[in-house]
């Protein structure tokens, strides 16, 4: 029950920042560089914080990409793969209500934010893969010491690299469809994002078996 309480409370906090960030980045700015630059810092440093802290407790996955291929890796099993999903759905919705809620904001509001096209349907395939082959070529290499900044940095840069901010993520693009706000996503957009993101879970990690493999030169 620890571990999976790890789960839900991570992917609330990490949903907590990613909206309540994009909300104060809007009040604050009508920039919107300065508004992603807000988003994006905030959201690598609470990964950063957030890994380190329950990495040693649950892995701290808040990922449902991650949790699967641990699972598919035999290194979780198959119960308490399900009960992570389901940590990690409930804490995603519960922390964006929470940012709603702080932010006077409707605690559940459905997101207008069309995000649609080729563009960012590729940008959150090789967002995925990236995060994916950063973890288990980690992972792979014994350095999983180092995972809590290289994530974090990794999904700064990307919010920038990418056209679709890397969501990167299926409970977090769920999830973002419950707020208008700066960082949310209309429900309409969440099916292409996920297939997207399954796509690139499998790129990275093909990518990091083929890297890793002691039968490369």
């Amino acid at each position: 029950m620890r571990r999976i309480f790890a789960e839900a409370i991570g992917t609330a906090t990490l949903l907590l920042v990613v909206i309540g960030s994009g909300v104060m980045a809007t009040n604050l700015s009508k920039d919107v560089g300065v508004q992603l630059t807000i988003n994006s810092a905030a959201t690598g440093l609470i990964l950063y914080i957030l890994i380190t802290l329950l990495g040693p407790i649950s892995g701290a996955h808040f990922n449902p990409v991650v949790t699967v291929i641990q699972s598919f890796k035999k290194n979780i099993t198959a119960s308490l793969t399900a009960a992570y999903l389901v940590a990690q759905l409930i804490g995603a919705v519960i922390g964006v209500a929470l940012a709603n809620f702080i932010f006077n904001l409707p605690i559940i509001e459905i997101s207008q934010k069309d995000r649609t096209g080729a563009d960012l349907f590729v940008s959150e395939i090789l967002a995925t893969a990236g995060l994916v082959f950063i973890i288990f070529t980690a992972i792979a290499q014994k350095s999983e010491a180092k995972i809590p900044v290289l994530v974090g940095a990794y999904i700064s840069a990307a919010y920038f690299f990418t056209s679709s901010t890397s969501f990167a993520n299926p409970v977090v693009t769920v999830a973002r469809t419950l707020s208008d706000s700066f960082a949310g996503i209309a429900p309409a957009s969440v099916l292409p994002f996920i297939a997207a993101q399954v796509i690139g879970a499998i790129a990275g990690i093909a990518l990091t078996k083929f890297i890793t493999s002691k039968n490369r030169d």
